[in-house]
């Protein structure tokens, strides 16, 4: 089981740098790659909306930059702040669920729950019967 404290603070420091004009939800995630790597990305917003970019997404494709197109995630763990800087519960979305499945149909997700614990799911539970890569070779 995956120790979430360093994940958790590295993407509270990356939601610092969000870019959350539109929706003041400024989102952080960092990630754990079987290489032992840890990387993070923040969300950026745009007005024309379908082109911002999640934070998982972000700290997936600085992996990817950093360890080449074989990487592979041990760990995802996401951190949100509101418009009154309150921490908010926010599981990935279901574009970022299929990213993460893509790279490991074993990764842990971690996020805090509205009550502040850590929820953690393996993300066969957040994308039941997904499709993958793997499963068509």
């Amino acid at each position: 089981m995956t120790d979430f404290g360093l994940l958790l603070a590295t993407a509270a420091q990356a939601l610092e740098r969000a870019y959350a004009p539109y929706s003041q939800l400024r989102v952080g995630a960092a990630v754990l790659t079987e290489a032992g790597g840890v990387y993070s990305g923040c969300n950026v917003e745009n007005a024309a909306f379908p082109i911002g970019g999640c934070a998982e997404h972000h700290a997936i494709a600085a992996a990817v930059r950093a360890e080449g197109p074989g990487m592979r995630l041990r760990a995802v763990a996401i951190s949100a702040r509101d418009v009154h800087d309150a921490a908010v519960a926010i599981p990935p979305c279901g574009a970022c669920r299929q990213l993460i499945r893509e790279f490991g149909s074993e990764v842990e997700v971690a996020f805090l729950g509205r009550d502040g614990e850590v929820l953690r799911f393996g993300i066969e539970e957040l994308l039941p019967q997904s499709f993958a890569l793997d499963a068509v070779r």
